[in-house]
């Protein structure tokens, strides 16, 4: 029977209209389908007639037993403690920054070490093995749970099991404060980095924080780390003390990216928007669909933008499988509406050469230019069995730019040309889907 390795996917065709995805990420097998993603069962443990029948009856019953006769983690307390933690604000570029510590913000998973366990934001006990939270200090810490720069989902299944498996080995504790501590933030760091130095935890360390001189520093660091992958950064006032809730003291730093989309369904709200729209289910020119559920207004619940119609969205950033991340509603579109799709969420400042400044609006004629730029040097890997390949690709104007190779090797490139942008942009967007089918995931560029 065929399986798949770490990090691979395939899609099944079921009752729905759309295939159900299969995946592997860190020895967690799910699927897209209902049966699976309605289960109470600990991700580790669910299965579906979909896993059944690709991995065979036999392995998905020796995967679960396997599962079922490893010894349970330390009995849960019968009641949650939520921690009280620190929570950002967006910047405006409203405050002038020079002065404030700047740091990498890390696509993990939020922790609180309350000196003998992690809890969740709710509350919920991640389940870390012995070994990994050995020589942590028995005092409260506020950090993440992190693995690499776009592998949240990756880090998710693996902190969520309640196996305490092997995958811990490569997660990290990154500690941002210890609240329990006295005194303004920079003395708080200083007891962080003494107490981690005495107590030796192997799998924890203090995130870098580094003086920020002004915006030209800002746009620097923020256009390296978007680079590499990273999210955006974070930014702490000087002496400030731990708040816990919503902070000023707190500032998170990140580019939003708008595009467009076509409604093909409404979905009904529950709750307070009972009797009205919850979202709307939103297809990009791929074909690819996703739900779009926040930022209407109460009116544009009572009268959301038809089916069929286009509408602008915004979102953080896309998913291995090419999906907006956290996409927001911003208004209803037109066919003839011409006004230009921007990048928006800080106003540009004084601009360093080659570096974009902090949110500059970046003109987009249309949306074929919108995605040329998105589109542009996206990077998958394939590991599995002998094979270690790598595959990229990028669209330039009327041409879409291919190399691929085994992992290490400078590869080779192939240019084909196209007759305007939007077929190009379909060849690559074609081609993508394609490779993502065969297990390929995204990745930073080595």
């Amino acid at each position: 029977m065929p399986d798949l390795n770490d990090g691979e996917s395939t899609h099944v065709q079921g009752s729905a209209r759309l295939p159900y995805i299969l995946k592997n990420v860190g020895g967690v097998y799910s699927c897209t389908c209902p049966a699976w993603r309605n289960q109470s069962l600990p991700i580790e443990r669910r299965t579906c007639k979909h896993l059944r029948a690709f991995r065979g009856e036999q392995a998905e019953q020796e995967r679960l037993g396997a599962l079922l006769s490893k010894p349970s983690a330390a009995t849960p307390s019968t009641t949650r403690t939520v921690p009280n933690l620190l929570l950002a604000e967006r910047w405006e570029n409203d405050i002038d920054l020079a002065g404030w510590w700047m740091s990498e913000k890390l696509d993990g998973v939020r922790a609180w070490w309350t000196g003998r366990e992690f809890l969740s934001r709710q509350g919920n006990v991640y389940r870390a093995p012995d070994w990994f939270v050995a020589g942590l200090p028995n005092l409260p810490l506020d950090g993440e749970l992190w693995l690499d720069r776009k592998a949240f989902q990756r880090t998710v299944s693996i902190v969520r099991r309640h196996d305490q498996s092997e995958h811990w080995r490569r997660i990290a504790f990154v500690v941002f404060d210890a609240p329990a501590a006295d005194g303004p933030f920079e003395s708080r760091q200083a007891f962080l980095e003494s107490t981690l130095r005495e107590h030796r935890p192997q799998y924890a360390r203090v995130l870098q924080q580094e003086r920020c001189t002004g915006i030209g520093h800002l746009q620097t660091e923020l256009a390296r780390v978007e680079t590499l992958g990273g999210e955006g950064l974070m930014l702490r006032q000087p002496a400030s003390r731990y708040e816990p809730g919503r902070s000023s003291t707190l500032l998170k730093v990140k580019t939003f990216h708008d595009a467009e989309a076509r409604v093909v369904e409404h979905l009904p709200g529950r709750g307070r928007h009972a009797g009205r729209l919850g979202a709307v289910v939103a297809e990009l020119p791929s074909g690819l669909t996703f739900s779009v559920g926040t930022g209407f207004t109460d009116a544009e619940r009572e009268n959301p933008p038809p089916v069929g119609s286009l509408i602008t969205f915004r979102y953080q950033e896309l998913t291995d499988r090419g999906v907006p991340r956290f996409p927001s509603f911003v208004r209803g579109r037109t066919e003839d509406d011409t006004s230009a799709v921007a990048w928006t969420d800080f106003a540009p400042d004084a601009q360093q050469p080659g570096v974009p400044a902090v949110g500059a609006h970046i003109s987009i004629d249309n949306t074929n230019n919108l995605k040329e730029f998105i589109m542009d040097k996206r990077y998958f890997e394939f590991i599995g069995g002998s094979s270690a390949k790598f595959w990229e690709i990028g669209v330039s104007g009327n041409k879409v730019t291919v190399r691929f190779g085994r992992i290490g090797t400078d590869g080779q490139t192939q240019v084909k040309p196209f007759p305007d942008t939007a077929a190009a942009t379909r060849h690559a967007e074609k081609l993508i889907a394609a490779k993502i089918g065969k297990g390929y995931a995204e990745a930073v560029a080595r």
